[in-house]
């Protein structure tokens, strides 16, 4: 009787993993960019929560508590008419984090589309977008946003709008760039040879191989967004008071640097925590969604 031979089971293949996940876990393995990750998300939990967890009424101002310094009751201290600093803090947290995201969907919904309409149709169009945009950013970002804001007048809300005018020829720029760089590659061409329309190509094809950058410069904004939206509050022309921005508070606490420095550290500190926390991010996610990573 012959023996039959027993089928061995083949090992198997590992699974390849998805662009998507292989850049997933690229950004995990980022410390840097997973603890700007985690400050993000704590300055997102502190805005949202600010009712809950705001020791205080930021608006509620006492004349026995003016120039407190930190304490037990007050743990940042107070300012001039004796509102306390925390809750100001907290509260300011919800305004430069909807001025930065709202500013850069400004920017994007702006800048995305006239990018790709410049770099896909090229000619006489692209001319003109570019010499737009170049006129644009031949102006101080800065300098810019706080010409739009005075012209719009002082609010929050036509803040964010100068914000998000002024960054708009970044992203066109970007976009124009990356948009001229896809739409010679094969698989563009292929999808324009079996009589794609060029709304469809653009759309379906152009526009998500271009979103890597795009989201990584996204993130960029939102850190240059905060920084001016604080200055213009600084200078009276964002958030207005008695509303607590961390711009107006520093702009308060400038008189007081020298007997009351509490006013301006935890405002200043939370600045740069929330910009640095963007900004690795930033880095982190244009690591992990390079294609050419190895």
């Amino acid at each position: 009787m012959r023996d039959v031979p027993i089928p061995v089971n083949a090992p198997a293949q590992p699974r390849e993993l998805s662009p998507a996940r292989r850049a997933l876990l690229r950004l995990v393995r980022r410390r840097g960019a997973m603890l700007g990750l985690a400050i993000v998300l704590a300055f997102v939990l502190i805005a949202v929560l600010a009712p809950v967890i705001a020791p205080q009424d930021p608006l509620q101002t006492s004349w026995s508590a003016v120039r407190k310094a930190p304490s037990a009751q007050y743990l940042f201290g107070t300012d001039d008419i004796g509102r306390d600093v925390l809750s100001r803090v907290i509260w300011g947290a919800r305004a430069s984090l909807l001025a930065g995201l709202v500013s850069v969907c400004i920017a994007m919904a702006l800048g995305v589309p006239i990018g790709l309409l410049a770099g896909y149709l090229g000619g006489w169009v692209d001319g003109v977008i570019s010499r737009l945009t170049d006129s644009m950013l031949a102006v101080p970002f800065l300098i810019l946003a706080i010409a739009l804001a005075a012209f719009l007048g002082p609010s929050l809300t036509n803040a964010m709008m100068a914000i998000g005018v002024s960054s708009t020829p970044i992203f066109i720029r970007l976009t124009r760039g990356q948009v001229l760089s896809v739409k010679v590659e094969d698989f563009v061409e292929a999808a324009r040879a079996v009589g794609n329309p060029p709304w469809r190509i653009a759309l379906r094809h152009i526009l998500p191989n271009i979103l890597p950058p795009l989201i990584v410069q996204a993130t960029l904004a939102i850190a240059a967004a905060i920084i001016a939206e604080a200055s213009l509050s600084f200078l009276g022309l964002g958030q207005q008071p008695p509303a607590p921005s961390w711009g107006s508070m520093l702009n308060t606490a400038k008189n007081y640097v020298d007997n009351a420095p509490w006013m301006a550290i935890w405002p200043g500190v939370s600045i740069f925590l929330l910009v640095l926390s963007f900004n690795l991010l930033g880095d982190g996610l244009r690591d992990a969604l390079d294609p050419k990573h190895k």
